[in-house]
């Protein structure tokens, strides 16, 4: 079997990637589109870091460059042989200079069991439409916003008294624990010479 080196993205507190940290995930580096403690914490734990900032590119304007962005983030992450990418709650949209320097090989996790519920406001969606239960995918990502093949979902009980806040955290808890199984799965396969593939539904414990 071949070393499968992963490279994960993170934009915000890093609780994913700990979580991935501690199930004994081996990362070989972690990028970020803005300074944020999930660098911190990539470094704490002896973690490659680059940061690659939105700022110099257009940062949050309509003046960002999404293309340019996504093409200077696959030429780091090319250049570290990296062979899977791992969203980690990383925050921007990326297009195909990334999705085509990794087809098939980027993963990604969303607070919903897709396809239901797509976007950044998944939860309080989920909580207007009534649903008696929500959950998390893992998923690999496309240009497509929260689109592509889903690899796995656990389900979610909504509560009468839930919010957005308490729904979300729950929703989280089960996401660090389902989101390192599958990437191990996935570089489990990459190492054996197999692509990732579509799961059975709901990841078995």
């Amino acid at each position: 079997m071949r070393e499968v080196r992963l490279g994960v993205l993170v934009s915000g507190t890093g609780t994913i990637l700990e979580a991935m940290l501690e199930a004994g995930l081996v990362v070989t580096v972690v990028a970020a589109d803005r300074p944020c403690r999930g660098l911190d914490v990539a470094r704490d734990a002896g973690v490659a870091t680059v940061l690659v900032d939105r700022a110099h590119f257009g940062g949050f304007t309509s003046a960002f460059d999404r293309d340019a962005y996504s093409a200077a983030l696959a030429r780091e992450l090319v250049a570290r042989h990296v062979d899977l990418v791992a969203m980690a709650g990383f925050g921007t949209v990326l297009t195909s200079a990334l999705h085509e320097a990794y087809p098939g090989r980027v993963l990604n996790t969303h607070p919903s069991l897709l396809p239901a519920f797509k976007g950044w406001h998944a939860v309080s969606q989920a909580l207007a439409a009534g649903v008696s239960e929500t959950g998390c995918t893992v998923h690999v990502a496309t240009e497509a916003l929260d689109d592509g093949p889903i690899l796995a979902q656990r389900r979610v009980t909504v509560a009468p008294d839930d919010d957005v806040s308490s729904l979300h955290e729950r929703i989280k808890a089960v996401e660090r624990d389902l989101y390192p199984r599958v990437v191990a799965r996935v570089m489990a396969s990459l190492a054996q010479g197999r692509e990732p593939s579509a799961g059975r539904g709901e990841e078995e414990e």
